[in-house]
């Protein structure tokens, strides 16, 4: 097997799955290669016929969009509490609410994201329109987690459909339930001619990589980053990866202990952990971690009881595949299990769990943890947070506690993630007006509002020239001669593109 396969073949194959999946949505509408491309032959010919590049098509895109996600609200978030028993509350905050945000801010500002950027012009083409066009890439596919599995796949495709482009979707399949109601609202509610769905593995996942896409947006594990890389070179198709790693937790200095332990245990067991910007780690003090622990167990009997397993608002770990990984992972940490540790294969539960003594090199640092489990490590000063942080791949978020901004800004300064938040967690990717995306090892590309639109835009350099000055551009013709040469190098310098503001 080639190793593309092999590590496709990890992607939670349909066999790994079947304890979440109706029997009978286990083969509905898996495509084998010669439909991929007759779906894809059908996108096509439609982003050639222009369709897609009307405002008024976009718009009524949008907001087609906008109606499927408020008109099956109920749907979705009974097919999110099947895949990951998510909570109505936070299904709703993080799945649903943050999807139709992106909609109106995309509907309410895509006018204005159209229109031609002028740019400032030398004496050489003074009298020409300089700008830049932002222009659709053609047949965008997106493959979507299953964490997120309506949020992260439907994220990309607002800016896909801003930018004026074609989609294949792809859900993941681990997420079955949230894989089967898109395949069956998409074409109910969008142009089938422009947007289509693909469903299926791992192995339907490597024939649709085969083909040749204008961009493809992955959002998952870096594994499979690397064959959705490999696959697009064979194109030269751009991508956008917006994977994970361990983003950390730096606490230091004066610090209100309750308010961080309550920010803290709610951005890490938000969907059990299952979060690509989860704090995955914690780096303090000895002292702070003494005063962090009893703040963090009392937190988690506020919010879970002292029965979490019986709680409704924790969710569940999506497979029993990642279930037993996560088992096996806590198992293999040298660390001292201070709270939670319980786990029940049947339900697919593990317990908010945190773990002390944890040193650089236990297992529970080797990868990322994407589950309910937070190692704390100590330190003693911030500056070794620091370098302990520059030692590992770059994060796709940082976050500091601190009453200090001195903390906060030294840590700023000197640190690289996708993104930064203190004081609280998972919070900065709500915002549509930042970009949300990794540096590194945690991605690269940026998305949500206009930062989608221009990722999923080509912007083309546009120069509409007259007759006009023709006695200055003959300085070009030859016979060539210093004297024009020296004209020239004036008229397009930046001294003379300054004169002309």
């Amino acid at each position: 097997m080639d190793p593309q396969s092999q590590v496709l073949d990890r992607m939670d194959p349909q066999s790994q799955v079947q304890d979440r999946m109706d029997p009978q949505s286990q083969v509905q509408d898996r495509m084998d290669p010669q439909s991929q491309v007759v779906v894809l032959d059908r996108l096509r010919s439609s982003f050639r016929s222009g369709i897609t590049v009307p405002e008024q098509f976009r718009l009524t895109q949008l907001t087609k969009l906008l109606s499927l996600v408020e008109e099956n609200e109920q749907q979705i978030l009974n097919a999110l509490h099947k895949d990951l028993a998510k909570p109505k509350f936070e299904a709703i905050m993080s799945e649903v609410v943050i999807v139709t945000n992106e909609l109106h801010f995309a509907i309410s500002n895509l006018k204005s994201w159209m229109q031609p950027e002028y740019v400032s012009k030398n004496l050489a083409t003074k009298f020409d329109d300089c700008f830049v066009r932002r222009e659709p890439l053609g047949v965008v596919l997106i493959i979507g987690p299953w964490n997120y599995p309506l949020q992260l796949l439907l994220l990309p495709l607002v800016a896909a459909i801003a930018a004026g482009n074609c989609v294949v979707l792809k859900p993941s399949e681990v997420s079955a339930a949230t894989e089967s109601l898109m395949a069956e609202l998409v074409p109910r509610y969008l142009s089938q001619d422009c947007y289509a769905v693909v469903r299926g593995g791992a192995e339907e996942t490597k024939m649709l990589l085969q083909n040749r896409f204008d961009h493809i947006f992955y959002t998952g594990s870096q594994a499979v980053a690397r064959v959705v890389l490999q696959a697009a070179s064979l194109h030269l198709t751009p991508v956008t990866l917006e994977l994970g790693g361990k983003s950390p937790c730096i606490i230091f200095g004066r610090i209100d202990i309750k308010a961080a332990a309550r920010r803290l245990v709610w951005a890490k067991y938000f969907n059990l952990g299952q979060s690509c910007v989860a704090p995955d780690y914690v780096l303090c003090s000895p002292d702070t971690r003494d005063a962090l622990l009893p703040a963090l167990r009392q937190t988690l009997e506020e919010f879970y009881s002292q029965d979490p397993q019986s709680s409704p608002d924790l969710s569940r770990i999506v497979s029993p595949r990642h279930w037993t990984r996560l088992t096996e992972l806590l198992g293999r940490s040298r660390g001292k299990v201070v709270i939670g540790g319980e786990s029940h294969q049947e339900d697919q539960y593990m317990a908010p769990t945190v773990v002390v003594d944890v040193e650089e090199d236990d297992a529970l640092m080797k990868e990322e943890i994407f589950g309910p489990i937070l190692p704390i490590i100590t330190v003693e000063t911030l500056e070794e947070s620091i370098d302990f942080i520059g030692r590992q791949e770059k994060p796709l978020a940082l976050y500091v506690f601190s009453d200090e901004s001195s903390v906060v800004n030294t840590v700023l300064q000197n640190s690289s993630s996708g993104g930064f938040c203190s004081n609280d967690g998972i919070l900065h990717m709500t915002l549509p007006t930042l970009p949300f995306g990794g540096v590194g090892a945690s991605g690269y590309g940026s998305y949500h509002g206009r930062w989608g639109f221009e990722a999923l835009s080509h912007r083309r350099a546009c120069m509409l020239r007259g007759w006009a000055l023709e006695r200055l551009n003959g300085l070009r013709y030859p016979p060539y001669t210093q004297t024009r040469l020296s004209w020239l190098r004036w008229s397009t310098s930046a001294k003379s593109s300054c004169s002309l503001m």
